[in-house]
């Protein structure tokens, strides 16, 4: 329970911390419904996807967050949260949490 506990605490620090978001950002932001999380995903161009915010609770993901903020920091350009990897791994994974 505590380190679950431990997990939300981080992930609400990085989704707190990427919220510096700009006027374009902003405005996006407003077409994300309720109970999802945008994520910019790519090595090199970044594609925008909507992921459930339950998605936070699950291991693998809080992983995939902690490789993000070893690689990127908290500056994020896209004024979101940004994941480092070939888009074709997040929808991999993505996949097999939503089966969960």
């Amino acid at each position: 329970m505590a380190i679950r506990l431990l997990g939300i605490i981080h992930a609400m620090h990085i989704l707190r911390q990427s919220n510096s978001i700009s006027k374009h950002a902003a405005s996006k932001s407003l077409d994300v419904p309720k109970g999802y999380l945008a994520v910019y995903v790519g090595e090199s161009e970044k594609k925008r996807f909507m992921i459930p915010i339950s998605f936070l609770n699950q291991p693998t993901f809080q992983q995939l967050l902690n490789k993000a903020e070893e690689e990127c920091g908290f500056d994020h350009p896209m004024g979101g949260l940004t994941i480092p990897c070939s888009e074709d791994i997040f929808v991999d994974l993505t996949s097999c949490l939503h089966e969960l």
